[in-house]
């Protein structure tokens, strides 16, 4: 990392510890860095990311992906721009938004939750991430699709090797390999289910996206491929950590923990400022369409930048007192933190908003509920060390919590 700074690497042991802190260095003395091992422009101050990632200039392009995500995932709608984009977005949209997710997914949402949480309920201890976070949304999200739960493992250890690929930016040749095995096995697991769901559709989100339209246009086989490939990727590793940081937040922080307990309508805003805090996605790259002035300095034509979305989010120019979790942090509001027109930026903004930002809120606010009715003294566990992992995704390696059992189902 080239700096006349003491900043460490982003690929030192050092900055995997303690990312935060290098953020705020980063920040203050080299708010555009040049980074060699990854050949891309760094950029960690809020204003710049945001400018990035609204790109109301034309002059950012997310070409990058034909790169890192389309060797593992296929070409998805993240590499899509003008009317393609807009087209293909509003094939899948529907499903994660509105009437659809009420009517249609919350219910699913609720009884995945709550068998997990009934696995646990009577044993006063549990770790959250292996036990409950882990496993919620990928059963979720296959359970949305008509797949089959039993292969749970198999789905957990396709999206590890995929989030592992993405993130590979030590070009470590293992992981390169096992995310390219995991495309195969993928296709050649679904797209059999695609045809026939093409012939014989059911009641489920893969069956909707195998027969939806707009304006004549239907997503083919590898497309439906390989937005469902992205969606175990990027919905099961990026709610896992969104959840168990959050609750990780919350029983660090008692009263405010007390108050969500008393008053169930703070999830979302708690949820909110967990995702600013310690966002499950660190950083998200883009490809400079033209020569760009940014960050008090020059981002090439065809350049890679890296948007630290880590340091943006806890930005002080921003944020107050930035790194105190505050879920009365008047700088949110609730009303746009799920939207492209978030102040917080764990979603990312503008025309590549995630797409699931409204599924994610609703199965958080489904799992907080149960989870604090099926334990109303939770605490964290005697002894237990809080220690967060990863680079380009960052969460918990574990989150060990102990309660007093309540018997009984949760309603």
């Amino acid at each position: 990392m080239t700096s006349t700074h003491s900043i460490p690497d982003l690929l030192s042991p050092e900055f995997s510890d303690d990312p935060y802190a290098a953020y705020s260095l980063l920040r203050e003395h080299e708010p555009l860095l040049w980074h060699a091992p990854t050949s891309s422009y760094v950029l960690s101050r809020y204003a710049d990311v945001r400018r990035v990632f609204q790109d109301r200039e034309g002059a950012f392009s997310t070409d990058n992906y034909g790169w890192q995500l389309e060797p593992v995932h296929g070409r998805t709608i993240l590499q899509l721009d003008g009317r393609d984009h807009a087209t293909r977005r509003a094939l899948v949209a529907p499903a994660f938004r509105g009437r659809e997710l009420r009517e249609r997914f919350l219910p699913v949402i609720e009884r995945n939750s709550r068998a997990l949480v009934d696995a646990f309920r009577d044993e006063g201890r549990v770790d959250l991430v292996s036990q409950y976070a882990t496993r919620f949304p990928i059963n979720v999200i296959v359970d949305m699709l008509g797949l089959d739960q039993t292969h749970h493992d198999r789905f957990h250890d396709w999206y590890t090797a995929i989030i592992a690929f993405l993130g590979n930016l030590t070009q470590d040749p293992g992981v390169t390999e096992d995310g390219l095995r995991t495309r195969d096995e993928f296709a050649e697991y679904l797209l059999p289910i695609i045809a026939e769901r093409r012939r014989r559709p059911g009641d489920d989100l893969l069956s909707r996206l195998c027969h939806a339209e707009v304006d004549g246009t239907r997503m083919t086989d590898e497309e439906v491929k390989a937005f469902c490939s992205l969606l175990l990727a990027a919905g099961g590793e990026t709610t896992d950590k969104a959840l168990s940081g959050l609750f990780a937040h919350l029983v660090t922080h008692p009263g405010q923990l007390a108050a969500v307990r008393e008053d169930r309508s703070l999830v979302p805003r708690a949820f909110v400022e967990s995702l600013r805090l310690s966002p499950p996605v660190q950083m998200i790259m883009r490809q400079a369409s033209r020569d760009v002035e940014i960050g008090g300095g020059t981002v090439p034509a065809g350049a890679t930048v890296t948007c630290l979305i880590g340091a943006a989010n806890r930005d002080p120019d921003r944020f107050a007192d930035p790194d105190r979790f505050d879920l009365s942090r008047p700088e949110l509001s609730e009303a746009t933190s799920f939207s492209a027109a978030a102040e917080h930026l764990a979603f990312a903004l503008g025309r590549h908003f995630c797409v699931g930002a409204l599924l994610a809120e609703a199965e958080v606010r489904v799992a907080v509920n149960d989870l604090l009715d099926a334990m109303p003294d939770v605490r964290l566990a005697e002894g237990a060390t809080l220690v967060e992992e990863g680079l380009f995704t960052r969460g918990l390696r574990e989150l060990p919590l102990e309660f007093s059992p309540v018997p009984g189902r949760v309603d």
